[in-house]
């Protein structure tokens, strides 16, 4: 059993790694790839990328699948004074410019004391879409809207 932990440990660490690597990677000379947005009283971290950017053993240690059809949002809400990963329910749903909704089935990724809450979508190339994130602790609720244009390579 303390194998199995350790071996889970060491995907969920290298998971970790790779989703930073990537943010470092899409990062422009003037800014970042992932964004960061205030919501009351959390920092909520965002980046929205292609499967496609995890490697194989990543991608099917987390049970997520890869495709050039395939995105994948990634987030992670902080306490904006501590700092520290605050464990949230999250539901939500991609719409695109015609109107068609899918939703998003958050996973939650627990890595040492950072939690990522990752939901994969398919879509078309240049499709443009809305999101629509509601967090939740207890009785605070917040909304995180994003939007972004996917593109198939």
């Amino acid at each position: 059993m303390a194998k199995i932990r350790e071996k889970l440990s060491i995907k969920s660490t290298t998971l970790a790694a790779m989703l930073m690597f990537v943010a470092v990677i899409l990062m422009p000379a003037t800014g970042s790839a992932e964004e960061k947005t205030e919501l009351g009283d959390w920092e909520v971290h965002h980046i929205v990328l292609p499967t496609t950017f995890l490697t194989a053993e990543i991608a099917k240690a987390n049970g997520i699948v890869r495709s050039k059809y395939n995105s994948m949002v990634n987030i992670s809400v902080l306490d904006s004074t501590s700092k520290t990963a605050q464990n949230v329910s999250m539901t939500g749903t991609a719409r695109n410019l015609l109107g068609n909704s899918k939703q998003l089935e958050f996973k939650t990724v627990r890595d040492g004391d950072a939690i990522y809450y990752l939901a994969v979508f398919s879509h078309a190339h240049k499709e443009n879409f809305r999101f629509d994130i509601t967090i939740q602790q207890g009785d605070t609720v917040e909304t995180l809207q994003l939007k972004q244009i996917m593109y198939v390579d």
